[in-house]
């Protein structure tokens, strides 16, 4: 008998850049308290930078409020606060995934969700994530603005299990549509899965 599963799933989640910025935060806290649509805004959060003066102590009493709220991420900006991508491949990128990881369980987080910072990912990086047990939102069923045409990303348009070559499996949960796109698309027919 043919799959009839009809159900349509949707997912909201927040890449909260500057969790530090008082306005920003005071922003994002508000729009997540206020669930839009009925939606828990899963908080995509990148860990503090104690090298470049980021305040741990605060960083982990708003993160600790965002989860109260809804679903913990991590997000990772590989090469500093303002510089989400990395130009190239390496394994220190997975070991910075690895590291900041242990950092938010040392501290009692337990995110389950991970975005790489400009929608970054490698095999190393997938690898680390499926050791973790996190489910992925790096890949999108877009092409970002800023990315070339060679830039590597994991294009996904719907979740799927990522088989590895260690044979680890790694649950990967696209985002499909920006907030803008989401909103035009109303206007339309949204498909059956669909993560802003």
């Amino acid at each position: 008998m043919p799959h009839t599963d009809r159900k349509r799933y949707a997912v909201v989640s927040c890449h909260v850049e500057r969790p530090l910025d008082d306005r920003c935060w005071e922003l994002f806290a508000s729009l997540q308290a206020r669930r839009p649509g009925s939606f828990a805004i899963a908080a995509l959060l990148r860990p503090p930078d104690e090298d470049a003066g980021e305040d741990p102590e605060l960083w982990l009493e708003r993160a600790g409020q965002a989860a109260k709220r809804g679903p913990l991420g991590h997000h990772t900006h590989f090469v500093g606060p303002a510089h989400a991508r990395p130009a190239t491949a390496g394994g220190e990128h997975a070991e910075r995934v690895r590291r900041e990881a242990l950092w938010l369980r040392e501290h009692g987080l337990e995110p389950r969700l991970f975005c790489g910072g400009g929608w970054y990912i490698d095999l190393e990086v997938a690898t680390v994530l499926a050791e973790l047990g996190y489910a992925d939102c790096t890949g999108t069923a877009f092409v970002p603005a800023y990315l070339s045409d060679g830039d590597p990303r994991l294009a996904a348009d719907r979740p799927e299990w990522l088989t590895l070559p260690t044979g680890g499996r790694l649950l990967e949960l696209p985002a499909t549509h920006s907030l803008g796109m989401a909103a035009r698309g109303v206007v339309g027919r949204l498909p059956r899965f669909v993560h802003v």
